[in-house]
């Protein structure tokens, strides 16, 4: 099945963000939430909450804790809600009462009673990807982004602002610009795979040279063996 879910980059910071729940995985949706965007003002209902929410919400004070039975008013100051609960009965409450009040809800670990889903994300610093596998599998797009963290060069924010510099300096229509743009990218691109391929070269010649040792030593070790056989075969015969 093809995924049809259509990726956006929400201004969180300019909107309100309505969590619900306050146990582990609460938890780590608030740590995604403001790990990407701090500022975001964040109100949290849930009957318990943890030691580790309230410690998190010392180094953010634009969280509101309100430990008490989520109310379906709670989403009438809210842009998004999303919700970290264990109940499949409140989870569905809560989608009920987010359909009337026309809010976007995202439930954990129940795809089926969600708008929208939250990515893996990969960032370095003004780039940010955001992968989805449709809600199937949240452990694949955890490898993917950390195979793509490891292979996206830490110099990325050098090359985003030279880019930008270019791109304003340019003089021309929409199309004259798209063109260069995409011309100075390519190039970019292949000048980059083309220093990898020969870094790669290099690491491999560097290997190869460090087994050269160990080969000559080996082959050493062997030749006086053969010797040793040899001068012993010959004695034996000799007597």
């Amino acid at each position: 099945m093809d995924n049809t879910l259509y990726p956006v980059f929400l201004k969180l910071e300019e909107l309100s963000v309505l969590v619900i729940g306050g146990g582990k995985v609460a938890v780590e949706k608030l740590e995604s939430l403001l790990g990407n965007a701090p500022a975001t003002r964040v109100k949290l209902v849930a009957k318990e909450i943890s030691h580790e929410i309230g410690e998190m919400q010392q180094n953010f004070p634009n969280i509101s804790l309100h430990e008490r039975a989520f109310v379906p008013e709670d989403f009438d100051e809210a842009d998004i809600a999303i919700a970290a609960v264990n109940s499949l009965s409140v989870a569905e409450e809560i989608r009920t009462a987010a359909r009337e009040k026309k809010i976007l809800v995202n439930i954990a670990d129940k795809p089926a009673l969600c708008d929208f889903y939250l990515g893996s994300i990969v960032k370095k610093n003004s780039l940010k990807i955001a992968i989805s596998t449709n809600g199937k599998s949240p452990t694949v797009a955890k490898r993917i982004r950390e195979m793509l963290t490891e292979m996206i060069p830490d110099d990325m924010e050098i090359l985003l602002g030279n880019m930008q510099n270019i791109r304003n300096r340019l003089h021309g229509d929409f199309s004259y610009k798209v063109q260069e743009l995409n011309r100075l990218t390519t190039e970019y691109l292949y000048e980059s795979s083309h220093l990898e391929k020969r870094s790669h070269r290099n690491r491999t010649a560097r290997k190869q040279i460090s087994l050269y040792p160990v080969m000559v030593a080996f082959l050493t070790f062997v030749l006086l063996v053969l010797l040793v056989i040899y001068l012993f075969v010959g004695v034996s015969r000799l007597r």
